[in-house]
């Protein structure tokens, strides 16, 4: 069971009142537990601007990928083969590797410390991907009820980030329940996997009924 942090300190907007075209609904608060777990049930998600500040966000159209609409090519189930998987065994591990090569990273280390601890309390989780015993891949999010927020993959091996995806989705699909996997912004990198877009409100309303829902971990451990 996750550690609840108690009550924000901070009250955020509300994202439905942005304009269409508005994607930073904030700028300001922290990076504690409370104030993150009030931002995702929001529906918005934080990452500094160029300025430093810290912003936080709403992206109009959003990223999702319906659960049923994963693409999986042929040549990627070929290259899953030759990979481990694991789940939550080196979560900063795969913060630091999706950082990797990355210019003006958001990653910083108050982001890294920020989600270290909320995957100590049970909220954040990554997938970690192996080859001979090397981590070579791997995503990391946030998961609040039946929302899985993913925050970035990372690959130093050919399709090792698509084969995190592949077994996140696996693991959604093996909870039950109408999960919502959010992605924030669709790559072409993340359409060939079957990712689209959605308007705010529709993501907002998903958001909603998948608030309801208990988490993916909360239905593992009752089947255990």
């Amino acid at each position: 069971m996750a550690i609840d942090p108690g009550p924000c300190a901070w009250k955020f907007p509300d994202p439905l009142l942005a304009e269409p075209d508005q994607e930073i609904i904030a700028i300001g608060a922290d990076l504690e537990p409370a104030t993150l777990l009030a931002a995702y049930r929001r529906g918005v998600f934080p990452m500094h601007l160029a300025t430093g500040e810290l912003a936080w966000w709403s992206p109009n159209p959003r990223g999702v990928l319906n659960l049923g609409d994963l693409k999986v090519s042929r040549s990627l189930r070929k290259s899953a083969a030759h990979f481990e998987v694991t789940f939550d065994t080196a979560f900063e591990a795969v913060m630091r590797g999706c950082d990797e090569g990355r210019i003006d990273s958001w990653i910083t280390e108050d982001f890294v410390r920020a989600y270290t601890l909320l995957h100590a309390m049970g909220w954040a989780h990554s997938v970690e991907v192996w080859s001979n015993g090397e981590l070579v891949g791997g995503l990391y999010g946030l998961e609040v009820g039946g929302l899985f927020a993913g925050e970035s993959m990372f690959h130093r091996q050919r399709d090792a980030s698509k084969v995190a995806m592949v077994a996140l989705v696996h693991r959604l699909q093996r909870c039950g329940g109408d999960r919502l996997l959010d992605v924030q912004w669709c790559t072409d990198h993340l359409a060939t996997m079957g990712v689209t877009e959605i308007p705010r409100i529709e993501y907002l309303t998903r958001l909603r009924a998948a608030r309801r829902q208990s988490s993916c971990l909360e239905v593992l451990n009752r089947t255990m």
